[in-house]
């Protein structure tokens, strides 16, 4: 992808001051890296390093397992040794000592280590999947832990990372480890009796480009400079747009004084307020480029008896955090922009007539404001919802444009410098990548996306320098209102065949969950069945075992009359069609016209056969292919979906 296409794309952010977390420690600070610490799983089978800084010169001792390794800190502060490779067990415990300093790390496994990157459905959390409670309280498997690396960006290559610390999937801490990167782990568990690892470094609503180095991407320093440059302009922009519209930037919130909340008065006069729609990000309705903290307010009436029986407030979600009220009574507050908010409002806080709503939301980086299922957006009087959404009232309590904001993660090789780069001296066993959604708002974004995955894949595994560690990643799911007729184009379903075309590379698999995706909300909340595809993925390509790791393949096609057989691979079992004895929806057919139409499909053998009346002498092809193919319920024995796919190039 040349970098032309890569501004025109759209790749624009703030300004590049410092990267957060970018600070070191001094030169002098006796220090190991923050990936060995409490609770650490090291790769078996590996040679690995354990590495920190120092004063320059300093010998520098590691002791694990009686076994002790000791170097001199070089002229740049930094020292390293390589401990020899092990098999699996713990817990162990290891020693690093200089000149009197000794930093102990207790309770460290040896097992298999997993890299989990990507964007927000990677990032999305145990706590916020369906069956969270349940899930939670259910993990007691210490042998999985988490290395949670923090978001954080770097113009240049960072030898260290921004924080980040191990935990262990229990109770405790599970809830906020990556769903799928957990649930992975937890199937993977139950077939490979070793400690599974999960360094987990992604961001929400990042493109691929980020998360790759400047020499994958080719880029020159003339073509680096270009890129800052465009962001400085872009930064200067944003103030200039949001001044012409609110005038001074306010940089301290009237609405919230002394722990008063002003704006939630319900007595207030906000007639001077501007409306805005909920939910619906502040961004797409005249204030882009803006953080902070804005505050909305809406009313609903009820009658004297509906009062006395309070209420439920349901916000939906919300980025990034909210304070809430009704009638100046604070109902709750929530941090996070995964989360929705579900409030109770005693009937101490509600009154016959007009009763008023005020939500104060804080957004540090990316969108802001309400967002999601209009639906989600309502008031329970009496088990009966009444919708909130629409236009409420709105005013902004303070702008700030943050370096680290919404555009930030958009920005070709910043997240790479500073959240993968770190790793690298790290032994991993493979990698987990759930992304691209940020690089599917246009066919041409989509279409440029085969390149750049296949490039990110290789040059990965060159610069982990580990060999070519097994990549598996997630296919998009299904999203977006189903096609009531096949489209001729499809940005999501060309995406999804550019993560299909990376199978050509050695040690790849990807999990296809066009079935388990939702139509109004990209986070899909059944994370558990994506960590499950996966798993099996790995104990087929990462761990030699001999199982169906995946859904239907097309192989081949011939054409016959007016009827098309489709021939496939990784049929396992035989060939099912989900809720049907026979008949398979998806497909659709086109003759030299290029005109789809649906298409009668049925199972025979390991075959499907697909013709329709209206298309007498077919050419084409295709499954699946659309933004949200409801209808596709072609799968193996097994339980597996059949991967989308097209026999044209149209």
């Amino acid at each position: 992808m040349t970098l032309r296409r890569m501004l025109a794309g759209g790749f624009t952010t703030l300004l590049l001051l410092s990267a957060p977390g970018a600070a070191q420690q001094p030169a002098d600070a006796f220090r190991v890296t923050r990936l060995v610490g409490d609770g650490m799983v090291m790769q078996r089978g590996k040679p690995v390093p354990v590495w920190g800084w120092n004063a320059p010169n300093a010998p520098v001792t590691v002791t694990f397992d009686g076994r002790a390794r000791t170097t001199t800190t070089g002229r740049d502060s930094a020292w390293k040794v390589v401990l020899p490779a092990m098999s699996a067990g713990g817990p162990h415990t290891m020693t690093i000592a200089s000149a009197g300093r000794t930093i102990t790390v207790s309770d460290i496994l040896v097992g298999d280590v997993w890299v989990a990157s990507g964007q927000s459905n990677m990032e999305w959390t145990v706590e916020n999947t369906k069956n969270a409670a349940q899930e939670i309280s259910a993990a007691n498997d210490t042998r999985i832990r988490q290395f949670k690396v923090p978001t954080s960006w770097a113009e240049a290559p960072s030898k260290d990372l921004a924080g980040g610390t191990w935990t262990i999937a229990g109770p405790q801490h599970v809830g906020g480890f990556t769903a799928v990167g957990y649930f992975f782990a937890r199937d993977l568990r139950k077939s490979v009796d070793v400690p599974i690892g999960i360094l987990h470094t992604s961001w929400g609503g990042s493109r691929i480009e980020p998360w790759m180095s400047r020499s994958a991407l080719a880029m020159t320093d003339a073509q680096w400079s270009a890129v800052m440059q465009k962001e400085r302009d872009y930064d200067r922009t944003i103030r200039a747009t949001l001044g012409a519209r609110l005038g001074a930037l306010p940089a301290i919130d009237s609405g919230l004084v002394g722990g008063q909340a002003r704006w939630a008065d319900p007595a207030l006069d906000d007639n001077g307020w501007r409306s805005i729609v909920a939910p619906k990000l502040w961004e797409q309705q005249g204030y882009d480029g803006m953080d902070g903290v804005a505050w909305y307010r809406t009313s609903f009436t009820l009658t004297e008896q509906e009062a006395a029986r309070g209420a439920r407030l349901s916000l939906g979600t919300i980025d990034d955090n909210d304070i809430s009220w009704v009638n100046g009574v604070e109902v709750g507050r929530t941090s996070g922009y995964d989360k929705p908010r579900t409030y109770d409002v005693p009937a101490s806080a509600l009154r016959a007539g007009r009763n008023v709503v005020a939500v104060r939301v804080e957004d540090g980086g990316g969108g802001g404001g309400f967002y999601g299922d209009s639906g989600a957006v309502y008031v329970d009087v009496s088990g009966t919802k009444r919708t909130l959404a629409g236009d409420w009232k709105f005013k902004v309590g303070v702008v700030t444009i943050a370096a680290d904001g919404q555009h930030i993660n958009k920005i070709p090789t910043v997240l790479y410098n500073k959240m993968i780069h770190p790793l690298l001296p790290y032994p991993i066993k493979g990698a987990l990548w759930y992304q691209g959604e940020s690089n599917a708002d246009g066919l041409a974004d989509a279409i440029a996306y085969r390149p750049l995955f296949a490039k990110l894949i290789t040059s990965w595994r060159k610069e982990w320098g580990v060999g070519d560690f097994p990549f598996l990643w997630v296919q998009l799911a299904n999203f977006m209102a189903p096609d009531a007729e096949p489209p001729a184009q499809s940005a999501w379903a060309t995406l999804r065949e550019t993560q299909t075309a990376a199978l050509a590379l050695p040690k790849t698999a990807q999990a296809v969950i066009i079935d388990i995706g939702e139509e109004k909300d990209i986070h899909p909340r059944n994370k558990q069945d994506v960590g499950a595809r996966l798993a099996l993925a790995a104990r087929k390509v990462a761990y030699g075992q001999s199982l169906v790791a995946s859904g239907p393949m097309h192989s081949g096609h011939t054409i016959r009359g007016n009827e098309v057989t489709v021939r496939f691979t990784n049929v396992g079992g035989g060939l099912i069609a989900r809720g049907s004895s026979n008949r398979v929806g998806g497909f659709a057919i086109a003759g030299a016209d290029h005109k789809f139409v649906w298409a009668d499909a049925r199972i025979e053998g390991d075959h499907v056969v697909v013709s329709s009346p209206s298309v007498t002498s077919p050419v084409a092809v295709r499954y699946a292919w659309g933004n949200n193919p409801t209808t596709a319920n072609l799968y193996n024995r097994e339980g597996l979906p059949a991967n989308p796919f097209r026999t044209d190039s149209w």
